[in-house]
């Protein structure tokens, strides 16, 4: 079975929370309670350095809000959090680490660094 990763953001589904998330972000970016959506996307899109990584990895990766994996693998976690999924489901990397990583280019080592060898 290949392995997939699954990224979790900490934030809801559906477009109420999407214009709520995007306030937050121009408003206030410090305080924004998902730093994976930080590190991933500007105010209104994915960032393309990120966009480019995905499509170079050569690894199936899911995306979604917690509401979504909630509800779609029926497990929690303290999100922000990055998952990989072979005939289970393992962190890859937790929120405190998500959180202490500095800017995009950090993410992609650490996401690399972790799937080295995983494929």
């Amino acid at each position: 079975m290949s392995t997939t990763l699954i990224f979790v953001y900490n934030a809801d589904s559906g477009p109420v929370s999407g214009l709520l998330d995007l306030g937050h972000k121009i408003l206030s970016p410090s305080t924004y309670q998902c730093s994976l959506c930080s590190l991933t996307h500007g105010p209104f899109t994915e960032k393309e350095a990120w966009k480019e990584f995905r499509q170079s990895v050569g690894m199936p990766m899911e995306f979604l809000h917690r509401d979504e994996f909630e509800s779609k693998y029926d497990l929690k976690f303290e999100y922000p959090v990055i998952l990989k999924k072979n005939s289970n489901i393992e962190i890859l990397l937790t929120k405190g680490e998500i959180d202490t990583i500095a800017d995009l280019d950090e993410l992609i080592l650490a996401v690399k660094k972790e799937i080295s060898g995983q494929a």
